[in-house]
């Protein structure tokens, strides 16, 4: 099965990049956060800031699933952020020194692995 990236798939001009987040990671944000009383004000941003190109992202899977598939290019809609970075300082002073543990790759592994199982 191949993978279309919208794009040109690099971080730049036509950017193509996110920041992909493992769901324990958020959980365990989340934890955090109703575990520090009615002291913490305002929004607390529990993002991953590990940027990720849509190219790296796609070799990864590739890489871990399929080393057949190809990567296919279509144009990017005019209108696309060209930036999405979470800014995670607050989270990490005030909930205890969280921040993300799960690498892209070893969440990809652990989704591969888990539809393996159930599918």
């Amino acid at each position: 099965m191949n993978i279309s990236i919208v794009g040109s798939g690099y971080v730049g001009l036509v950017t193509g990049a996110c920041f992909f987040q493992y769901i324990d990671d958020l959980v365990e944000g989340m934890i955090r956060m109703m575990a520090t009383g009615d002291d913490l004000i305002g929004p607390v941003n529990i993002g991953n800031p590990d940027e990720f190109t849509m190219l790296k992202l796609a070799n990864t899977i590739i890489e871990l699933t399929s080393p057949q598939s190809k990567i296919t290019f279509q144009s990017l809609p005019g209108d696309d952020p060209k930036q999405r970075k979470p800014d995670i300082f607050l989270a990490k002073e005030k909930l205890n020194e969280w921040e993300p543990k799960v690498k892209l790759k070893e969440g990809l592994q652990r989704t591969i692995e888990y539809f393996a199982k159930v599918v």
